[in-house]
């Protein structure tokens, strides 16, 4: 074993296991604007388009939480509303008269929070993507993200209606005290009044969000987080470290390794002792879901994304508007992309070009950070290359304990599970790294 792999691999083990969240490589802090704009034709003329994800990005909420570095704007007055509408249907003709082979096989309203539209704002958004954008809602799986403040019976009467089997909901915690301490405004009358309207508008999947780390969270008020969400018998339960990060009302304090990965480990063997299954550090599955159409690859197919904070991908080329926390940053790129709607939508001009090293991370990142880990013959199929030779330094993750590596597969261990968050960034590209650090948050 090189000494300088054995040297790094340790190093993960010892330092902070809460580095970044890598649920998508690059991050949009290494984005930056392009060369040249690039005709959306061109850009997409050379992709497969018979597997897309359509992600429909909504950048509205009805309160900014502490710990929240999503693109989105608290509280915006109806005529925005309506006015982004109308901006998502311009794109929407623009991307499906260029896109005319796109073929969506999934569907994802995320922000923001979709729900904090009008129900006749939700069920416009819905029409656009069908009647617009050409995906095929109730067809194929749909995805929607929702918290219980936004929530009425009329709301998820249109969600089922037009094809919604996964409702994800940001609990965050059931303890108000703990959730405010996060910055998270929780009212427990709205999250039982959600409970009741759940148990009459049942979803095929309700995934629930919860957040460990809090100042005032021990480790008896989280598990009682973790075992009501399990009460609630939903298919699908995240569990999230909590982040402070650059601009966020949290962003201040030390870090807090120890805590946070105590109540990781203990929310973690909660839901396994109950039956669920991990599917990565974050995400437990109580069962499986049936598969409808073709199956999305993330690490393959592309993903086209309609919105203003959405990102879209192809295998060469990462793109999205740019990106800001701050509230008035974003109420700056909201209002171009306001603007822009009168024009045109034809050309990308913001993002991050993948060479084929960078497309080999990111297919080792997105991979070997899921529980099932990365299937060696499929990476050997895309790049004609062992991974192994390209990343030497995956040796030092089962030297270390953190991975076990076969002729098949390389898999992550629960010791390298629970430190997904510094093994995702320990294989990001120097030019990535330097870019990221070089972003300038506003």
């Amino acid at each position: 074993m090189n000494v300088t792999v054995q040297g790094e691999s340790h190093r993960l083990l010892t330092g902070s296991p809460y580095v970044a969240y890598s649920y998508a490589y690059p991050h949009k802090t290494a984005y930056r604007s392009l060369p040249r704009p690039l005709p959306l034709r061109e850009v997409w003329q050379t992709e497969a388009q018979d597997a897309l994800f359509l992600y429909l990005h909504v950048p509205f909420c009805e309160y900014r939480c502490g710990f929240c570095n999503l693109f989105t704007l608290s509280q915006p007055k109806a005529p925005l509303t309506q006015r982004y509408l109308d901006a998502v249907r311009s794109e929407a003709t623009t991307i499906a008269n260029t896109l005319d082979k796109a073929r969506y096989v999934r569907l994802a309203l995320g922000g923001g929070t979709p729900t904090f539209l009008s129900s006749t704002e939700l069920e416009q958004l819905f029409l656009i993507v069908r009647d617009v954008g050409g995906a095929k809602p109730g067809k194929i799986p749909v995805s929607c993200e929702a918290s219980p403040a936004t929530l009425d019976a009329e709301k998820l009467a249109i969600l089922r209606e037009y094809g919604v089997d996964r409702l994800s909901l940001g609990i965050q915690s059931f303890d108000e005290r703990d959730a405010q301490a996060m910055g998270r405004p929780l009212r427990a009358t709205d999250v039982k009044r959600t409970r009741e309207l759940l148990s009459e508008q049942r979803f095929p999947v309700l995934n629930l969000d919860l957040i460990y780390g809090g100042s005032t969270q021990t480790k008896a008020t989280w598990l009682e987080s973790v075992d009501e969400a399990i009460d609630w018998t939903a298919e699908e339960i995240y569990l999230y470290p909590l982040y402070v990060r650059p601009l966020t009302g949290l962003a201040k304090g030390k870090p807090w390794d120890d805590h946070r990965l105590a109540l990781y480990r203990a929310g973690r063997d909660r839901l396994l002792e109950k039956g669920y299954t991990q599917v990565s550090m974050r995400m437990f599955q109580r069962r499986s879901t049936l598969e409808t159409g073709p199956t999305y690859c993330c690490q393959d197919d592309g993903m086209v994304g309609l919105g203003c904070g959405a990102r879209s991908y192809t295998r060469s080329l990462h793109y999205s508007r740019e990106y800001a926390v701050r509230s008035s940053n974003v109420a700056g790129i909201v209002s171009d992309y306001l603007e822009r709607s009168k024009a045109d939508f034809t050309h990308v001009k913001h993002g991050f070009v993948l060479d084929i090293d960078e497309q080999q991370r990111r297919m080792l990142i997105i991979s070997l950070l899921q529980a099932t880990g990365l299937q060696r013959t499929h990476y050997k199929r895309r790049f004609q290359s062992d991974v192994l030779e390209d990343f030497r330094q995956l040796l030092g993750l089962a030297d270390c304990g953190m991975a076990e590596i076969n002729s098949e597969r390389i898999q992550l261990t629960p010791a390298g599970l629970e430190r997904s968050d510094a093994i995702g960034p320990w294989l990001y590209s120097e030019s990535v790294r330097q870019l990221s650090e070089g972003f300038q948050w506003r």
